[in-house]
This record gives structure tokens, C-alpha cells and sequence, in this order.
């Protein structure tokens, strides 16, 4: 792989059922030439409902009432702002190493990977991961396995299993701006970079965690040969390089920044975040900070500070083997110093025993089954009438009416079509919307 194909502003779109490339003209004037390819797409994710989303989305505590707590919008803009810094680091050394194309700047990598950052988690449905959990466990069940018969072992595959990073890719590649003709048409590089796991579900990992349902195969097949991912297997490619920046600005952000969520809740008390942080800040004097918990953020402002220094040095000391597909199945974390690694592994096992496992956290996560369940229990058996049988009942046929104003279930629809739409519909949701119509469909909602 070379920097000259991964850092491609090639754009694609559907046009006569064919997927084809749109290059931005070089010769841009004005306004249009203060803002780069990148900042495009920057703007397009800002701007879509998806991301607005995010806002009633969980991030750790689901339907938190704590105005500081938070979700899944606040945490995508802190971990974009994260990998920018680290990207403008690496695309610093890059220039002076003689890596980067003259073509290019070092805000460009900054740009691609804070775009990469900002949506990262749009596919991600209400309650967070429970609700994953949730949306795998219904199609799972040995009762639901009848309305999967017909399905392709792939297909099955991406109905069993909810991912809220392939369903990312899916809002940008085809839902979003336009809709089944591109999406948000993004540069082929952003996309790159937002491939963590640039597999499908018949990968041997594929059912844990994975980026391409079959509905964006097609798609990724052309941005990856556009990008010159080296195809490591059947609809399987090596990482972006700048995907694992991506990596790093997340891991860094919910490893430290949820610390502070749990102070807020007084789940954690200041002093225990303190030596948490202290590997990485024991050397910077705190003595102006007016109180315990503006320390606290000083302090971690300072351990992000030398978290981006480290994973940046470690990029380029490892960037021949990013380029040749070498670094698989590697983090650049665990490669960082035992300073760094100490922190963040210290923070994520405080947050796995005091936080994760909290009553309060508990109750909403075991409501999040029953939640969605519902849900899925009047949709799926709608679309299958309509679709396996050419017919509905009058319950199925007003069940099918909710995703008339997004993208209804039609008679000629595949199964496997007709259940992506209901996943698109219910992971669209967020956690306040999921919760109210459950309860307005279980008929409480009328007692109000």
C-alpha cells in the first residue's frame, strides 16, 4: 500500500445500478477552495440526522439524567478531536520523513481521521452494546429460526448479528443523503480509514466483530481496490493504516474520559481517577486548580496529551509494516509505552469492576432485551407474512406502516432486504425513542 492511493478524495455513487467513481474537479475557486475534500466530508457527517442522533444514544449509562454524563454524540466528538491531534502529529513526520505526497498536507491526515473518528459509532443502536446484544439475541433464538429460512449463510449471518460498526459503514455508504445510490458519497479514504474490521460475517471473526454486511460489499469492493487495501482473503482486506488511529483516539477517549462520567454519578471519587492518571501526570504540578475535580480534568487532559505523543511515535516507528498488511491483528496501544498501556489497562479494568457491573447500569441493560424484543416480535413476523407468504393481517400490515417514513417494507423485497430495513429502522433509534415505543405499543402508553 502507498500513501498516494490512501489518502484518495474518489467519491462513489450508484448510477444505472452500477457503482462508479466521482472525482472532485482539481481547479476549485472561492469558498470551495478553503475547504478540502476531507472538510467535505467532514460537514456531510456533522449535518446528517444520524449523527444528531447520537445525542439520545447511550455512551456507558443508558438514559442518563446527569447533564454532564456522556453520550454517544459528546464521546464522537472527543474522540475526533483526539484523532485530529494525533493525525496532524503523524502527518508532521510523515512530511518531514518524505513520506507524504506532495500533493498532500499534514491537516490532511488530521482531517481523515477526526471524519473517521466523528462517525464511528453512527451505526450504533439505542442502549449501546446491550443493544446489540439485544437486536443478536432475538434473530438467535430457536423460536425466530423459522424467518431465517430461505436466507444465504451470509445473510443469516448479518441479521444475527447486529454490528454497530458495519452498520456505520451502512449510514454513510447508503443510507444517509442518498439513500441505495451512495449514501454520503465520502472520499475513499475516509471510508478506508473507518474499516476496523474490513470483513463480513463469513470472516472466521466475523460473527464478533465485523464491517461489511453484504448490502455494502459492492461498494467496499470498489473503494478498496480505489485505496489498495491488500486483499488478505475472500471479502477480507488489510487495515487502512489510519484506521488504527482511529483505534487509538477511541480506546484513549472511553478508557479515561468514562472515568469522569463515573465521578459525576459518584460512582468514583476523585482521588482514585488521580492515581489512575498519576503514571502519566506525576511530573506536572496541579496546585492552581480550584477544586478536586478540575484537577482531575487537568490531569487528564495531560495523560490524553501524552497518550497522542506516544501512539504518533509509535505509528511511524511501525510504518512499514502498516503499509505492507504486517501489523495485523496488532493494536498501537500495546505496542506504546508501559506507561501509557499501565494507564489506559488500569483505567478499563476500574471501569469493567466499578462501573460496567453498577446496579443501576444493570437494571437498564436487562430492560434493553425485553425493549427491543418487542419491537422485533411485531416487525419480523410482518415482513415475513408479506414477503414469504404475499400477504398480512391487519396488526402486520399497521406494524409495517411505522417504516413508511423511512424506508418501508415492500412486497418484492428479498427477506434479507425487507429485515435490513427493520434493523436499519430499530438501531436507528435512540434510547428515548426505543423506550417510548415500546411502552406505547405494550398499550401502557394509553393510560397516560
Amino acid at each position: 500500500m502507498n500513501w498516494q492511493n490512501l489518502l484518495s478524495t474518489t467519491r462513489f455513487r450508484m448510477k444505472d445500478g452500477e457503482i462508479v467513481p466521482t472525482v472532485t474537479p482539481s481547479t476549485q475557486e472561492g469558498a470551495d477552495a478553503l475547504r478540502t475534500d476531507f472538510h467535505i466530508d467532514y460537514d456531510r457527517v456533522v449535518f446528517s440526522g444520524a449523527f444528531r442522533r447520537l445525542g439520545r444514544k447511550t455512551q456507558v449509562h443508558p438514559l442518563a439524567e446527569h447533564d454532564l454524563t456522556h453520550n454517544r454524540l459528546t464521546h464522537s466528538v472527543e474522540v475526533a478531536s483526539v484523532g485530529r491531534s494525533l493525525g496532524n502529529r503523524v502527518g508532521v513526520m510523515l512530511q518531514a520523513g518524505g513520506f507524504l505526497p506532495s500533493e498532500n498536507t499534514p491537516g490532511d491526515i488530521g482531517s481523515v481521521v477526526q471524519v473517521a473518528c466523528l462517525a464511528h459509532d453512527l451505526g450504533n443502536p439505542p442502549f449501546g452494546h446491550t443493544g446489540e446484544d439485544a437486536l443478536r439475541d432475538w434473530f438467535r433464538r430457536p423460536e425466530n429460526s423459522r424467518y431465517l429460512q430461505g436466507l444465504s449463510e451470509a445473510e443469516r449471518n448479518d441479521v444475527q448479528t447486529y454490528e454497530g460498526n458495519a452498520h456505520s459503514l451502512r449510514i454513510l455508504a447508503s443510507l444517509e443523503m442518498y439513500r441505495n445510490k451512495g449514501g454520503m458519497r465520502l472520499t475513499a479514504a475516509t471510508i478506508g480509514t473507518l474499516l476496523k474490521y474490513p470483513w463480513t460475517t463469513l470472516h472466521p471473526n466475523g460473527r464478533k466483530k465485523f464491517n461489511i454486511y453484504q448490502t455494502e460489499l459492492p461498494f467496499i469492493e470498489c473503494v478498496a481496490e480505489e485505496l489498495g487495501l491488500l486483499r488478505l482473503g475472500t471479502h477480507h482486506w488489510a487495515r487502512h493504516p489510519l484506521s488504527y488511529l482511529m483505534e487509538a483516539a477511541d480506546d484513549i477517549c472511553y478508557a479515561l474520559l468514562d472515568l469522569e462520567d463515573a465521578v459525576e454519578l459518584d460512582l468514583l471519587s476523585d482521588t482514585e481517577v488521580e492515581s489512575i492518571l498519576s503514571e502519566l501526570t506525576f511530573t506536572e504540578s496541579t496546585w492552581h486548580a480550584q477544586s478536586s475535580r478540575q484537577r482531575c480534568a487537568m490531569l487528564r487532559g495531560i495523560a490524553i496529551g501524552r497518550a497522542i505523543e506516544d501512539v504518533a511515535q509509535t505509528f511511524i516507528m511501525h510504518q512499514s509494516d502498516l503499509l505492507t498488511g504486517r501489523f495485523q491483528g496488532k493494536d498501537l496501544i500495546a505496542l506504546c509505552s508501559p506507561e501509557v498501556q499501565n494507564t489506559l489497562e488500569k483505567a478499563k479494568e476500574l471501569a469493567r469492576t466499578r462501573i460496567f457491573r453498577h446496579h443501576t447500569k444493570l437494571i437498564t441493560e436487562i430492560a434493553t432485551f425485553p425493549c427491543l424484543g418487542m419491537l422485533l416480535d411485531l416487525l419480523v413476523p410482518a415482513a415475513h407474512a408479506l414477503i414469504a407468504h404475499g400477504r398480512t393481517d391487519i396488526r402486520q400490515s399497521l406494524a409495517l406502516d411505522l417504516l413508511k417514513n423511512d424506508d418501508p417494507v415492500l412486497p418484492d423485497d428479498t427477506l434479507y432486504q425487507a429485515y435490513m430495513k427493520i434493523l436499519d429502522f430499530v438501531g436507528g433509534m435512540t434510547d428515548n425513542k426505543a423506550a417510548q415505543m415500546a411502552q406505547d405499543l405494550s398499550g401502557l402508553g394509553m393510560l397516560r
